[in-house]
């Protein structure tokens, strides 16, 4: 079809808005019937995230205590997904360096897959499954923190950056969907959620800022004014 084109004063010609959409579809406001069932049972199947988060509740409040203590002596924190789970570690390392509900300090917390030059450069030298072993050799030390989070368990990439950790005195948690699992079972400690892959990494986003409200309250306990400031310039 030919465009409607309407004429402005300076002399540009720009396409005639289109029609304004309804602000509300016809009838219920659902498509149809099976769209809001869609909709009911995936909300219902978070149910059994929480259900299974909450049985593990001592084990991120443990998490956040543990990590406040050693970001506060200069450790740091290392975290690493694929996909959807990066986005979640992304989203952990952003609060640590940043700042979750109050005021305080920033800490290390490097997320490993956001290091795009590094990521694409090992992966063609040394392929993919050594993107993230590769970086905890190169930037952990001991008495640091990796945390691996995987809906499957089961991803190469995390489990070898599991094994290449452990040889570092690198503490170790994993995050994951329904286990046991290889993750979970190659990390220290690991908080398994027992759902759906979708609903459990919502779970996975929940349990991290559970850990983030533990690790302020920690560190709001043991803060001096220059505390979180011990440790910069640390190789």
């Amino acid at each position: 079809m030919t465009p409607d084109w309407s004429l402005r004063d300076a002399g540009l010609r720009t396409l005639a808005a289109p029609p304004a959409l309804p602000a509300v579809l016809p009838g219920s406001g659902f498509v149809d019937p099976a769209t809001a069932d869609i909709v009911q049972a995936h909300l219902d199947n978070v149910l059994p995230a929480l259900d299974s988060l909450r049985r593990q509740s001592g084990r991120l409040a443990a998490w956040g205590v543990d990590l406040a203590h050693r970001l506060l002596r200069g450790q740091r924190l290392l975290a690493a997904g694929n996909g959807g789970s990066a986005a979640e570690a992304q989203h952990l390392t952003a609060e640590l360096v940043g700042r979750f509900d109050g005021e305080r300090v920033p800490f290390s917390a490097i997320s490993l897959h956001a290091e795009s030059s590094a990521v694409t450069a090992i992966a063609n030298d040394y392929g993919y499954d050594d993107v993230f072993a590769r970086q905890v050799r190169a930037h952990g030390r001991s008495g640091d923190v990796l945390m691996l989070l995987s809906t499957s368990g089961k991803s190469p990439n995390l489990l070898r950056a599991a094994e290449v950790a452990s040889r570092l005195n690198i503490t170790t948690w994993a995050l994951t969907g329904a286990g046991p699992n290889p993750l979970s079972d190659a990390c220290d400690e690991a908080v398994m959620i027992d759902a759906l892959n979708a609903n459990a990494q919502e779970g996975h986003l929940i349990a991290l800022h559970a850990m983030c409200r533990v690790f302020d309250l920690e560190v709001g306990r043991r803060s001096t004014p220059d505390a979180g400031l011990q440790g910069r310039g640390r190789s």
